[in-house]
């Protein structure tokens, strides 16, 4: 416990300390880019520390004292309706992108099939209260940004869990092998401090990470070429989507990221928060790792095309 709190009090400890030293540091060195840099900077770092928090505590809690045959319960057998509800669980059991992949992992080693596993890991980490309580603040008096996430969202975990169900094969998809010695895995307390300490300290480096490229992308990138971009609403859509893959933040602090996009239309932002907790870079490989190169490949590639396309209708229509 002592190492979580250490971790999370350093990595805020950071953020403020750069929030301060930051500008004077920029108007030492007489550079206004650098000054806009690290407000930019600055903002979408600190904003997002206190969800990431949350998330993570959240995520932590529910992953050490949740029995995963609470899942194996409730769920149907019937996979073409087991998946709608495995995606809706994602919004009262919360958790992290890290989290997901390994909890979706040890579902279908319980005996969940493998379609409603898949939409719970695309669902949990991008509809959870703590994510779209931190879209409504990203965003405030936008009700319908946040409307139009958990739609966006939710359909493109439910669409994947069905394509998989009906065109999934059991080759592409490796499950690791059960663990005899399971004793030696923590439990309780100890689980919920270790999973705290990992999924915060991690993300919370992608968030740093994401901000900076996020600063960069708004200082570096000339006007003229953005105004490419931003005059298409097709090819903004399009850049974000792409971004989200890139950027690897994390989905209790990608809100914040989106929202210091300026010139950007609502539609391509909405796609950087949907495509963002479901493919990226990390995702990737974890799902290589976790379930085998073919499965990540064909799974990633399909599910980003899937968010875009949600993105794009959901957009048209909500915003």
């Amino acid at each position: 416990m002592v190492y979580a709190v250490i971790g999370g009090a350093a990595l805020i400890a950071i953020a403020t300390v750069v929030s301060v030293l930051g500008p004077m540091l920029a108007l030492d060195l007489y550079t206004p880019a650098v000054a806009a840099w690290w407000t930019v900077f600055t903002a979408v770092a600190v904003q997002g520390v206190p969800f990431l928090l949350l998330g993570t505590v959240v995520s932590a809690a529910i992953g050490a004292f949740v029995p995963e045959r609470v899942f194996t319960k409730l769920l149907p057998r019937n996979q073409a309706l087991a998946v709608p509800i495995a995606g809706a669980a994602g919004v009262v059991l919360p958790g992290c992108e890290c989290a997901s992949v390994p909890v979706a992992s040890s579902l279908m080693r319980r005996g969940v099939a493998p379609a409603a596993a898949l939409a719970f890991l695309l669902s949990a980490p991008a509809i959870n209260p703590v994510v779209l309580v931190a879209t409504s603040i990203a965003f405030p008096g936008q009700p319908k940004m946040v409307l139009g996430r958990l739609i966006a969202s939710l359909a493109t975990a439910v669409v994947m869990g069905w394509l998989w169900a009906r065109f999934g094969r059991e080759e592409w998809l490796r499950l690791p092998k059960r663990k005899q010695a399971a004793t030696s895995s923590p439990t309780g307390v100890k689980a919920f401090v270790a999973g705290l300490q990992h999924d915060f300290l991690h993300a919370g480096g992608f968030l740093v990470l994401g901000a900076a490229a996020a600063a960069t992308f708004n200082i570096a990138v000339p006007r003229s070429i953005l105004d490419i971009f931003t005059g298409s609403s097709w090819l903004s859509l399009l850049l974000l989507a792409f971004l989200a893959v890139v950027l690897c933040v994390c989905s209790e602090a990608d809100a914040f990221v989106a929202a210091s996009l300026s010139g950007f239309s609502p539609a391509a932002k909405l796609a950087f928060m949907v495509v963002g907790p479901m493919v990226d870079l990390k995702l990737i490989a974890l799902q290589a790792g976790t379930f085998g190169r073919a499965f990540a490949f064909r799974f990633s590639s399909a599910t980003w095309l899937v968010a875009v396309v949600s993105s794009t209708l959901v957009g048209w229509w909500l915003l």
